[in-house]
């Protein structure tokens, strides 16, 4: 989205892909294999509390154990959210040093043309575009894609971010037309996923952003309302749960909505937030 106080940006909302389902245990005896679902599961914790130390802590932790363990799989997994983490503590230099060693794992396992690379280029190009380097998470991306469009078992989430995020660097490079078209895919795959509306509206919203870019706001009015009054009902869809993400995403998306002056749903969506925080 536009590059205003308060916008929601990909580093905003968007976590790490997770790569459990791409990257078993070995069998070898000499390696020491990382509790993944564990150590994701702790993470959680730390991140519904905001605890941006902790969780650095807890990663940095077991990195240390994985390299000890020589558990290269489990090194991967912490790798990886290393790169969401500095990312999103503002952290380039550490995150896209972190995103070499994970492409170097990836050499070292041999896992190119999986669905963990897939998952790895993904994270690496939305912090390459987060610090400013958008031709390369381009480049990332589309290998990205190449890989998750050849594999039957992609899981649908993984595809709809995937399109959403690369459609961000299409807007951010002025290539405007191909960002609709890749939101539009995006929209239609999260369609598909249970609990998809929240994204759809996040989806939307950049949409919206991408006609002001290319229209401005005055002869692009129609269509910009047109997409906000589509996030809106998406974001009040009774599928959606009201949990502590639900509240995260009104929070995040409300100076969207102020932003093209749409202050009653701001507040709404305000209110909305404080409500679930309040019942915590």
């Amino acid at each position: 989205m536009n590059d205003r106080s308060g916008a929601l940006r990909p580093e905003d909302y968007e976590e790490p892909s997770c790569l459990l389902c791409g990257v078993g245990g070995g069998t070898d005896p000499a390696v020491r294999p990382v509790p993944q679902q564990r150590i994701i599961q702790k993470l959680d914790e730390y991140m519904s509390r905001r605890d941006y130390a902790g969780a650095e802590r807890h990663l940095l932790y077991w990195l240390e154990e994985a390299r000890q363990g020589h558990d290269e799989r489990g090194e991967l997994v912490v790798r990886n959210e290393l790169i969401g983490h500095y990312r999103k503590t503002g952290q380039g230099e550490k995150a896209l040093a972190q995103g070499e060693k994970a492409l170097a794992l990836l050499d070292a396992l041999d896992f190119e043309g999986t669905v963990s690379a897939g998952t790895t280029y993904v994270n690496l190009a939305t912090a390459c575009s987060a610090f400013g380097e958008d031709e390369r998470a381009l480049a990332l991306f589309e290998k990205a894609r190449a890989v998750y469009e050849s594999l039957p078992r992609t899981q649908r989430h993984l595809l709809g971010g995937l399109y959403n995020n690369m459609a961000l660097v299409y807007k951010n490079l002025g290539r405007y037309a191909e960002a609709t078209a890749l939101f539009e895919k995006a929209m239609d795959v999260m369609a598909e996923v249970p609990g998809g509306v929240l994204e759809q509206a996040i989806t939307c919203l950049n949409m919206a952003d991408v006609a002001a870019a290319e229209l401005g706001l005055e002869a692009g009015e129609e269509r910009i309302n047109a997409l906000l009054d589509r996030a809106l009902s998406l974001l009040q869809d009774p599928s959606a749960p009201h949990d502590g993400y639900y509240a995260f995403v009104c929070e995040k998306c409300a100076p969207s909505f102020s932003y093209y002056g749409w202050f009653v749903a701001a507040e709404e969506l305000q209110s909305a937030a404080k409500a679930i925080y309040e019942r915590a």
